[in-house]
């Protein structure tokens, strides 16, 4: 068997047994030729049509074992491969973290929050850094700028840990365990959040795959915005003058807008459009206090 066939075959398997993606990959022929090249030891970016050769019997029992294993357990893949990328790097993932997917990373690489920034942007805050991808790719992205990882979740830290010294980072990044700002030291610049923001309803139908993540990453509260409303509350006291917040609150827009009528937000473009990131300055955070 060819690699191509045996990737059209497993993507009719994980069709058929209705998974659900979003960890990684968008659909069944994606995931299947990501889990099949990482089974073969192959690099991610081969292009399979390339692949002339024919597999050995023992190779394809091997791909076909771990598509089984996708389709029996549910999990993510990125959990079966202990592999996540973002923005082409490469970060450690396990079942203590959630699988890192934010947009927040389309913006550091492509510079649409720049406009903000400057010579003054000098420290960064990844709140809720989860497994500590964002933390890494804004020291790459801002070489110039010390960077600290906050993150509730012990476990979640230990994964983080494994990224920062994997991309030899740990002289620019700081872990912190805290509840929200509560335990994090100083005045930022930049603060980076990917909070759990997934509403009650959402998380009621929610997939085996995102089940298979901490709750804790993930559950916002009824609507939504409990995580931010006390960020709100207490990133004025963090942030500089001139600090702004980017906040990625996913499908959650009509709640987030409902919650908070009267902040003069900036909502940002990413590959999935205008309403998944906002920025907000200390300013209209301050105003949105006041009133």
């Amino acid at each position: 068997m060819q690699l191509t066939e045996l990737i059209v075959d497993s993507a009719a398997q994980l069709n058929a047994a209705a998974l659900s993606f979003g960890h990684g990959t968008s659909n069944a022929e994606d995931e299947a030729a990501w889990l099949a090249l990482w089974k073969l030891g192959w690099p991610l970016d081969t292009d399979p049509a390339t692949v002339t050769q024919e597999l050995t019997g023992e190779q394809v029992s091997a791909v076909q074992a771990l598509m089984q294993e996708r389709i029996h357990t549910r999990k993510p893949a990125a959990y079966l491969t202990q592999e996540a990328w973002l923005q082409g790097v490469p970060f450690y993932i396990d079942e203590r973290s959630i699988v890192p997917r934010s947009f927040i990373a389309e913006l550091l690489a492509e510079g649409d929050m720049d406009y903000w920034l400057g010579e003054h942007t000098q420290r960064v805050l990844d709140l809720c850094t989860g497994n500590g991808s964002l933390a890494v790719l804004a020291a790459m992205t801002y070489p110039d700028v010390t960077v600290v990882g906050a993150e509730l979740s012990a476990d979640a830290l230990a994964v983080a840990r494994i990224n920062v010294d994997r991309h030899q980072l740990a002289d620019r990044i700081s872990l912190v365990q805290s509840d929200g700002l509560s335990s994090v030291p100083g005045l930022f610049d930049l603060i980076l959040c990917n909070p759990p923001y997934v509403c009650a309803a959402s998380m009621q139908a929610l997939p085996a795959e995102f089940l298979a993540e901490p709750t804790l990453a993930l559950a916002g509260g009824e609507d939504g915005m409990d995580f931010i409303r006390q960020l709100f509350q207490d990133a004025p006291a963090h942030l500089n003058e001139r600090g702004v917040l980017v906040l990625e609150i996913g499908n959650e827009r009509e709640h987030f807008e409902n919650a908070f009528p009267k902040l003069e937000a900036i909502w940002l473009e990413t590959s999935a459009g205008e309403d998944q990131v906002l920025l907000v300055t200390r300013h209209a955070l301050l105003n949105l206090k006041a009133t």
